[in-house]
Protein backbone atom coordinates (compact mmCIF):
# COMPACT_ATOMS: atom_id res chain seq x y z
CA UNK A 1 0.00 0.00 0.00
CA UNK A 2 0.93 3.73 -0.53
CA UNK A 3 1.69 5.69 2.57
CA UNK A 4 3.59 9.07 3.95
CA UNK A 5 6.17 8.05 6.22
CA UNK A 6 8.35 9.67 9.36
CA UNK A 7 11.27 8.51 9.72
CA UNK A 8 12.92 10.81 11.97
CA UNK A 9 12.34 13.96 14.01
CA UNK A 10 13.09 16.62 12.27
CA UNK A 11 12.35 20.76 12.45
CA UNK A 12 10.18 21.82 9.54
CA UNK A 13 12.14 25.14 9.86
CA UNK A 14 14.69 22.95 8.31
CA UNK A 15 13.30 20.38 6.33
CA UNK A 16 10.69 21.25 4.76
CA UNK A 17 9.58 17.39 3.46
CA UNK A 18 9.95 15.61 6.66
CA UNK A 19 7.27 12.38 5.16
CA UNK A 20 8.45 10.20 2.82
CA UNK A 21 6.01 8.43 0.29
CA UNK A 22 6.60 4.79 0.28
CA UNK A 23 4.90 1.28 -0.01
CA UNK A 24 4.38 -0.96 2.56
CA UNK A 25 2.60 -4.55 3.16
CA UNK A 26 -1.09 -4.10 4.23
CA UNK A 27 -1.58 -4.88 7.52
CA UNK A 28 -3.45 -7.45 8.75
CA UNK A 29 -5.86 -7.11 11.79
CA UNK A 30 -5.44 -8.70 15.14
CA UNK A 31 -8.85 -10.45 16.61
CA UNK A 32 -10.11 -7.38 17.82
CA UNK A 33 -9.05 -5.48 15.40
CA UNK A 34 -10.76 -4.08 11.93
CA UNK A 35 -9.02 -3.18 8.77
CA UNK A 36 -9.60 0.19 7.30
CA UNK A 37 -9.81 1.41 3.89
CA UNK A 38 -8.78 5.16 4.20
CA UNK A 39 -10.94 7.16 2.00
CA UNK A 40 -9.98 10.46 3.48
CA UNK A 41 -7.53 11.57 6.24
CA UNK A 42 -7.46 14.72 8.61
CA UNK A 43 -3.96 17.17 8.52
CA UNK A 44 -3.71 18.00 12.35
CA UNK A 45 -1.32 20.25 14.42
CA UNK A 46 -0.52 17.26 16.65
CA UNK A 47 1.37 15.56 13.41
CA UNK A 48 3.73 19.08 13.26
CA UNK A 49 3.92 18.52 17.10
CA UNK A 50 4.93 14.87 16.04
CA UNK A 51 7.48 15.39 13.50
CA UNK A 52 9.03 18.63 15.53
CA UNK A 53 9.33 16.20 18.82
CA UNK A 54 7.35 18.01 21.28
CA UNK A 55 5.33 14.61 21.36
CA UNK A 56 7.55 12.09 20.14
CA UNK A 57 6.57 9.31 18.25
CA UNK A 58 6.98 5.48 19.99
CA UNK A 59 8.26 4.08 17.47
CA UNK A 60 9.99 4.75 13.62
CA UNK A 61 9.10 4.76 10.75
CA UNK A 62 5.65 5.93 11.68
CA UNK A 63 2.46 6.64 9.56
CA UNK A 64 1.09 10.03 10.52
CA UNK A 65 -2.77 11.30 10.67
CA UNK A 66 -5.44 10.48 13.47
CA UNK A 67 -8.46 12.07 11.87
CA UNK A 68 -9.87 8.99 9.49
CA UNK A 69 -12.71 8.00 7.47
CA UNK A 70 -12.73 4.71 5.24
CA UNK A 71 -15.00 1.96 4.87
CA UNK A 72 -14.18 -1.74 6.52
CA UNK A 73 -12.02 -4.12 4.47
CA UNK A 74 -11.57 -7.12 6.89
CA UNK A 75 -12.91 -8.06 10.16
CA UNK A 76 -10.98 -9.81 13.58
CA UNK A 77 -12.71 -12.96 14.41
CA UNK A 78 -13.60 -11.02 17.87
CA UNK A 79 -15.20 -8.26 16.29
CA UNK A 80 -19.00 -7.78 16.11
CA UNK A 81 -19.71 -3.80 16.05
CA UNK A 82 -19.23 -3.10 12.05
CA UNK A 83 -19.38 -5.09 8.67
CA UNK A 84 -17.32 -5.19 5.81
CA UNK A 85 -18.06 -2.02 4.32
CA UNK A 86 -19.37 0.03 6.83
CA UNK A 87 -18.07 3.80 6.89
CA UNK A 88 -16.07 4.37 10.10
CA UNK A 89 -13.96 7.36 11.55
CA UNK A 90 -10.49 6.85 13.59
CA UNK A 91 -9.53 9.34 16.06
CA UNK A 92 -6.54 10.15 18.10
CA UNK A 93 -7.34 7.71 20.78
CA UNK A 94 -6.23 4.42 19.05
CA UNK A 95 -6.66 2.15 22.23
CA UNK A 96 -6.66 2.18 25.96
CA UNK A 97 -5.87 -0.19 29.23
CA UNK A 98 -9.66 -1.09 29.82
CA UNK A 99 -8.48 -1.71 33.26
CA UNK A 100 -7.45 1.24 34.79
CA UNK A 101 -9.55 3.64 37.38
CA UNK A 102 -9.35 5.91 34.58
CA UNK A 103 -10.65 3.49 31.69
CA UNK A 104 -13.79 2.44 33.99
CA UNK A 105 -14.47 6.10 35.28
CA UNK A 106 -14.86 6.87 31.21
CA UNK A 107 -11.47 8.98 31.20
CA UNK A 108 -9.59 6.59 29.27
CA UNK A 109 -7.83 9.40 27.65
CA UNK A 110 -5.66 9.70 31.08
CA UNK A 111 -4.66 6.42 30.75
CA UNK A 112 -1.07 5.26 31.52
CA UNK A 113 -1.27 3.04 28.46
CA UNK A 114 -3.08 5.44 26.20
CA UNK A 115 -2.11 5.10 22.69
CA UNK A 116 -2.67 7.53 19.92
CA UNK A 117 -3.37 7.03 16.53
CA UNK A 118 -0.42 8.34 14.10
CA UNK A 119 1.96 8.39 17.23
CA UNK A 120 2.10 4.93 18.98
CA UNK A 121 0.40 3.12 16.10
CA UNK A 122 0.36 3.82 12.22
CA UNK A 123 -2.49 6.00 10.99
CA UNK A 124 -4.25 7.55 8.34
CA UNK A 125 -1.65 8.90 6.07
CA UNK A 126 -1.58 5.73 3.91
CA UNK A 127 -4.43 3.74 1.66
CA UNK A 128 -4.92 1.11 4.99
CA UNK A 129 -4.77 0.96 8.75
CA UNK A 130 -6.18 -1.04 11.74
CA UNK A 131 -7.83 0.02 14.99
CA UNK A 132 -9.19 -2.00 18.02
CA UNK A 133 -13.34 -2.27 16.94
CA UNK A 134 -14.13 -0.72 20.44
CA UNK A 135 -12.18 2.96 18.68
CA UNK A 136 -13.53 3.08 15.78
CA UNK A 137 -17.07 5.12 15.11
CA UNK A 138 -19.66 5.49 12.77
CA UNK A 139 -19.78 8.22 10.24
CA UNK A 140 -23.72 10.09 10.46
CA UNK A 141 -24.86 9.75 6.44
CA UNK A 142 -25.14 13.82 6.67
CA UNK A 143 -21.50 14.47 6.15
CA UNK A 144 -18.46 13.59 3.14
CA UNK A 145 -15.92 11.66 3.49
CA UNK A 146 -13.85 14.87 3.76
CA UNK A 147 -16.22 16.87 6.04
CA UNK A 148 -16.32 13.94 8.80
CA UNK A 149 -12.50 13.78 8.86
CA UNK A 150 -12.45 17.11 10.74
CA UNK A 151 -14.80 16.52 13.34
CA UNK A 152 -12.88 13.50 14.26
CA UNK A 153 -10.29 15.74 15.96
CA UNK A 154 -10.95 19.51 15.47
CA UNK A 155 -14.23 18.87 16.18
CA UNK A 156 -14.18 16.53 19.06
CA UNK A 157 -11.48 18.23 20.85
CA UNK A 158 -13.33 21.26 20.68
CA UNK A 159 -16.40 19.78 21.77
CA UNK A 160 -14.36 17.96 25.13
CA UNK A 161 -12.65 21.91 25.21
CA UNK A 162 -16.48 23.64 25.52
CA UNK A 163 -17.34 21.53 28.24
CA UNK A 164 -14.90 21.95 29.77
CA UNK A 165 -15.03 25.63 29.50
CA UNK A 166 -18.08 25.36 31.21
CA UNK A 167 -20.12 27.27 29.24
CA UNK A 168 -23.84 29.11 29.88
CA UNK A 169 -25.62 31.11 27.27
CA UNK A 170 -25.57 35.04 27.53
CA UNK A 171 -21.76 35.00 28.62
CA UNK A 172 -18.86 35.77 26.46
CA UNK A 173 -15.88 33.24 25.33
CA UNK A 174 -12.81 33.98 23.53
CA UNK A 175 -11.20 31.84 20.80
CA UNK A 176 -7.75 32.15 20.37
CA UNK A 177 -6.09 31.11 17.80
CA UNK A 178 -8.33 30.45 14.58
CA UNK A 179 -7.64 26.87 12.71
CA UNK A 180 -9.79 23.37 12.02
CA UNK A 181 -10.53 23.74 15.76
CA UNK A 182 -11.67 26.86 16.84
CA UNK A 183 -14.01 27.45 13.89
CA UNK A 184 -15.99 24.53 14.94
CA UNK A 185 -16.12 25.43 18.20
CA UNK A 186 -17.61 29.00 17.36
CA UNK A 187 -20.42 26.97 15.35
CA UNK A 188 -21.23 24.98 18.25
CA UNK A 189 -21.22 28.09 20.09
CA UNK A 190 -24.19 29.61 17.93
CA UNK A 191 -25.84 26.16 18.29
CA UNK A 192 -25.77 25.89 21.84
CA UNK A 193 -25.68 29.27 23.53
CA UNK A 194 -27.14 31.39 20.55
CA UNK A 195 -27.12 34.68 23.11
CA UNK A 196 -23.14 34.10 23.59
CA UNK A 197 -20.75 36.57 23.02
CA UNK A 198 -18.10 35.20 20.65
CA UNK A 199 -14.55 36.83 20.65
CA UNK A 200 -11.88 35.81 18.75
CA UNK A 201 -8.04 36.36 19.31
CA UNK A 202 -5.74 35.67 15.96
CA UNK A 203 -2.55 36.71 14.20
CA UNK A 204 -3.41 37.01 11.00
CA UNK A 205 -6.23 39.40 9.13
CA UNK A 206 -7.13 36.47 7.21
CA UNK A 207 -8.23 34.10 10.33
CA UNK A 208 -9.72 37.00 11.75
CA UNK A 209 -11.95 37.90 9.03
CA UNK A 210 -12.87 34.71 8.48
CA UNK A 211 -14.37 34.52 12.13
CA UNK A 212 -16.51 37.78 11.38
CA UNK A 213 -17.43 35.85 8.52
CA UNK A 214 -18.92 32.88 10.61
CA UNK A 215 -20.11 35.13 13.54
CA UNK A 216 -17.71 36.59 15.58
CA UNK A 217 -18.96 39.66 17.52
CA UNK A 218 -15.63 40.38 17.57
CA UNK A 219 -12.21 39.57 15.94
CA UNK A 220 -8.27 41.16 17.08
CA UNK A 221 -5.02 40.42 17.32
CA UNK A 222 -3.61 37.91 20.25
CA UNK A 223 -2.24 41.39 21.92
CA UNK A 224 -5.62 43.21 21.73
CA UNK A 225 -7.99 43.95 24.21
CA UNK A 226 -11.49 42.68 23.63
CA UNK A 227 -14.51 45.39 23.94
CA UNK A 228 -15.70 43.11 27.26
CA UNK A 229 -14.62 40.99 29.81
CA UNK A 230 -14.74 37.07 28.53
CA UNK A 231 -16.22 34.65 31.34
CA UNK A 232 -14.43 31.66 29.60
CA UNK A 233 -11.61 30.99 26.91
CA UNK A 234 -10.16 27.91 24.53
CA UNK A 235 -6.76 28.15 23.31
CA UNK A 236 -5.33 26.57 20.21
CA UNK A 237 -2.12 27.81 19.48
CA UNK A 238 1.14 26.58 20.25
CA UNK A 239 2.95 29.36 22.26
CA UNK A 240 2.99 31.19 25.57
CA UNK A 241 2.12 34.03 24.99
CA UNK A 242 -1.81 33.77 24.34
CA UNK A 243 -2.08 32.18 27.52
CA UNK A 244 -0.47 35.28 29.45
CA UNK A 245 -3.15 37.56 27.16
CA UNK A 246 -6.30 35.27 27.79
CA UNK A 247 -5.60 35.51 31.62
CA UNK A 248 -5.84 39.23 31.76
CA UNK A 249 -9.14 39.10 29.57
CA UNK A 250 -11.23 36.72 32.07
CA UNK A 251 -13.90 37.78 34.46
CA UNK A 252 -13.82 36.98 38.17
CA UNK A 253 -14.44 33.10 38.24
CA UNK A 254 -13.35 32.31 34.63
CA UNK A 255 -11.67 30.03 33.02
CA UNK A 256 -8.96 29.42 30.33
CA UNK A 257 -9.18 25.83 28.46
CA UNK A 258 -5.93 25.04 26.90
CA UNK A 259 -6.28 22.88 23.50
CA UNK A 260 -3.03 22.20 22.86
CA UNK A 261 -1.40 19.28 23.30
CA UNK A 262 2.29 20.98 23.90
CA UNK A 263 3.30 24.30 24.15
CA UNK A 264 6.36 25.54 21.77
CA UNK A 265 9.86 25.94 23.80
CA UNK A 266 10.80 29.71 22.12
CA UNK A 267 8.17 31.70 24.10
CA UNK A 268 8.01 30.39 26.83
CA UNK A 269 9.84 33.00 28.93
CA UNK A 270 6.04 34.79 28.14
CA UNK A 271 4.93 33.05 31.24
CA UNK A 272 7.29 35.68 33.47
CA UNK A 273 4.93 38.43 32.61
CA UNK A 274 2.25 36.36 34.23
CA UNK A 275 1.43 38.34 37.32
CA UNK A 276 -0.45 36.81 40.50
CA UNK A 277 -2.71 39.84 41.05
CA UNK A 278 -3.85 40.73 37.88
CA UNK A 279 -3.64 37.58 36.25
CA UNK A 280 -4.56 34.82 38.63
CA UNK A 281 -6.43 36.47 41.66
CA UNK A 282 -10.24 36.12 42.10
CA UNK A 283 -10.14 32.45 41.16
CA UNK A 284 -9.71 32.41 37.74
CA UNK A 285 -8.72 29.00 36.61
CA UNK A 286 -6.48 27.21 33.88
CA UNK A 287 -7.54 24.02 32.53
CA UNK A 288 -5.45 21.63 29.75
CA UNK A 289 -7.48 19.24 27.52
CA UNK A 290 -5.52 15.93 27.66
CA UNK A 291 -6.46 13.94 24.25
CA UNK A 292 -9.84 13.12 24.16
CA UNK A 293 -12.42 10.01 25.32
CA UNK A 294 -14.82 7.78 23.42
CA UNK A 295 -17.32 9.45 24.55
CA UNK A 296 -16.34 12.93 23.16
CA UNK A 297 -16.75 11.48 19.58
CA UNK A 298 -19.81 9.22 20.57
CA UNK A 299 -21.32 12.28 21.56
CA UNK A 300 -19.65 14.48 19.29
CA UNK A 301 -20.06 12.89 15.91
CA UNK A 302 -24.60 12.91 16.22
CA UNK A 303 -24.60 16.54 17.80
CA UNK A 304 -22.59 17.79 14.83
CA UNK A 305 -25.20 16.37 12.54
CA UNK A 306 -28.17 17.83 14.12
CA UNK A 307 -26.26 21.08 14.30
CA UNK A 308 -25.89 20.79 10.63
CA UNK A 309 -21.72 21.55 11.07
CA UNK A 310 -19.53 21.78 7.67
CA UNK A 311 -16.67 21.92 8.44
CA UNK A 312 -14.53 24.64 5.50
CA UNK A 313 -11.64 22.75 4.61
CA UNK A 314 -9.02 22.42 1.78
CA UNK A 315 -8.45 18.98 0.37
CA UNK A 316 -4.61 17.66 -0.91
CA UNK A 317 -3.77 14.78 -2.16
CA UNK A 318 -2.23 12.26 -0.50
CA UNK A 319 1.56 12.97 -2.22
CA UNK A 320 1.05 16.57 -1.04
CA UNK A 321 0.88 15.76 2.89
CA UNK A 322 3.97 17.93 3.44
CA UNK A 323 3.03 20.83 1.34
CA UNK A 324 -0.32 20.54 3.88
CA UNK A 325 1.94 20.32 6.51
CA UNK A 326 4.17 22.90 5.70
CA UNK A 327 1.24 25.17 5.37
CA UNK A 328 -0.27 24.30 8.48
CA UNK A 329 2.93 25.62 10.00
CA UNK A 330 3.04 29.06 7.91
CA UNK A 331 -0.44 29.51 9.47
CA UNK A 332 -2.06 28.71 5.92
CA UNK A 333 -5.08 28.27 7.20
CA UNK A 334 -8.93 28.30 6.30
CA UNK A 335 -10.68 25.83 8.07
CA UNK A 336 -9.18 22.29 8.44
CA UNK A 337 -6.76 20.56 5.73
CA UNK A 338 -7.78 16.87 4.43
CA UNK A 339 -5.80 14.44 2.82
CA UNK A 340 -7.52 12.55 -0.14
CA UNK A 341 -6.06 9.12 0.48
CA UNK A 342 -8.17 6.67 -1.82
CA UNK A 343 -11.38 8.79 -2.95
CA UNK A 344 -13.37 11.39 -0.77
CA UNK A 345 -16.90 9.86 -1.10
CA UNK A 346 -20.03 9.95 1.12
CA UNK A 347 -23.39 11.97 1.48
CA UNK A 348 -23.65 15.76 1.40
Amino acid sequence: MKVMVLRTITSLDVNKSPLELTELPVPIPENNEILVKVSVCGVCHTELDEIEGRTAPSKFPIIPGHQIVGRVEKTGSKTSRFNIGDRVGIAWIHSACGRCKYCRGGMENLCDDFKATGRDAHGGYGEYTTVPEAFAYAIPELFSDAEAAPLLCAGAIGYRSLRLANMHDHENIGLTGFGASAHLVLKMVKHLYPKAGIFVFSRTEQERAFARELGAQWAGDTSDSPPEKLHAVIDTTPAWKPVVEAMKHLVRGGRLVINAIRKEERDKEALLTLDYSRDLWMEKEIKSVANITRRDVEEFLPLAAEMRIRPEFEEYPLEQANRALLELKERKIRGAKVLSVSGSKGAR
